[in-house]
C-alpha cells in the first residue's frame, strides 16, 4: 500500500509540474492582458485540483490496466501455440494473424464509441447543423474508420511494410474525397481525427501495436511499435467524408424519384 501511495504521489507531482506553467499562463493573461480580477477563484482553485487528482488517477491506471492490458491481448494472440504453427518458425503468412485484425477492429469501434470527445463533437454537430449531421450517424461512421485503421495499422506492422506508403495513399484518397465532398463536413471530418484519439483510445492501441512490435518476429518496437495512432486519425476522416458523399448522393436519390 505504501508503495502505490508513493509512487502515486510522485505521479500527482509530475502532473503538477506539467499542469502549472498552463495555469500561470491562463492567470497571467488574465490579471496582466485583460486586467480583470478572476471569476470565482475558489470555486477554480477547487476544480483545478480535481484536474490535478483526476489526470494523476488517469496516469496511473493507464500503467497499471490498459498498458499491460494491450501488451498482454497481443502476446497471447501472438503465441506460435495460439497462431497453430511451430514455436521455431520464423516466417509466419500475414494470414495467420487473422485475430489479430479481428480483435484491432474491435478495440477500435468500442473505444471509439466510448469516446467522450467524439460524443461531445458529434452532440454539437448535429445541434449546429439542424439534424442534417446525425450524431449515432457521424459516431457510427468514425467507428468504422478506427476499426478498419486499427487492422490495417496491425496488417503493417506484421508484415514490416513502411508507414509512409500508407499514409500518402491514405491522404490522397481524402484530397480526392475532399473535392466531392459537401463543404459543410470537411472541417468536421478533418477535426475527427483528433477527435478519435483521446483518452480512451489512445493507451490501449499504443500498448497494442508496442506488444505486436514486440512479439512478431522480425519487429523493432521503437521502428514499428508506432503509427497505429496515425492510422486512427486518418482512417476516420475518410470514412466521415464518405459518410457525407453517401448521405448527399441518397438524398439526392430521393428528391429525384419524387413526381
Amino acid at each position: 500500500m505504501m508503495d502505490w501511495i508513493s509512487q502515486f504521489a510522485l505521479v500527482l507531482l509530475a502532473t503538477c509540474q506539467d499542469i502549472l506553467p498552463i495555469a500561470a499562463i491562463i492567470i497571467g493573461f488574465q490579471l496582466l492582458v485583460i486586467r480583470k480580477p478572476v471569476a470565482h477563484p475558489r470555486k477554480m482553485l477547487i476544480g483545478f485540483i480535481y484536474v490535478l487528482l483526476g489526470i494523476a488517477f488517469f496516469l496511473e491506471g493507464l500503467e497499471r490496466a490498459l498498458f499491460p492490458l494491450g501488451k498482454l491481448m497481443a502476446a497471447q494472440l501472438t503465441t506460435p501455440a495460439f497462431l497453430g504453427i511451430a514455436p521455431t518458425e520464423q516466417h509466419v503468412a500475414w494470414q495467420a494473424y487473422y485475430w489479430v485484425y479481428i480483435f484491432a477492429a474491435s478495440i477500435g469501434f468500442a473505444t471509439t464509441l466510448a469516446e467522450p470527445s467524439l460524443l461531445a463533437v458529434a452532440m454539437k454537430a448535429e445541434q449546429i447543423s439542424g439534424g442534417t449531421i446525425r450524431a449515432w450517424g457521424l459516431r457510427i461512421a468514425v467507428a468504422i474508420g478506427v476499426s478498419f485503421g486499427l487492422a490495417l495499422g496491425t496488417y503493417r506492422i506484421i508484415i514490416g511494410a513502411e508507414l509512409y506508403y500508407f499514409i500518402i495513399a491514405g491522404y490522397i484518397i481524402v484530397i480526392i474525397q475532399t473535392l466531392f465532398a459537401p463543404k459543410q463536413i470537411i472541417g468536421l471530418a478533418y477535426d475527427i481525427g483528433g477527435v478519435t484519439t483521446s483518452t480512451v483510445t489512445v493507451p490501449l492501441v499504443t500498448a497494442l501495436g508496442l506488444g505486436l512490435a514486440s512479439t512478431v518476429p522480425g519487429r523493432n518496437p521503437l521502428l514499428d511499435g508506432f503509427g497505429l495512432i496515425a492510422f486512427a486519425c486518418l482512417l476516420p476522416i475518410i470514412a466521415v467524408l464518405g459518410y457525407a458523399q453517401i448521405a448527399q448522393w441518397l438524398s439526392k436519390g430521393s428528391l429525384s424519384s419524387k413526381p
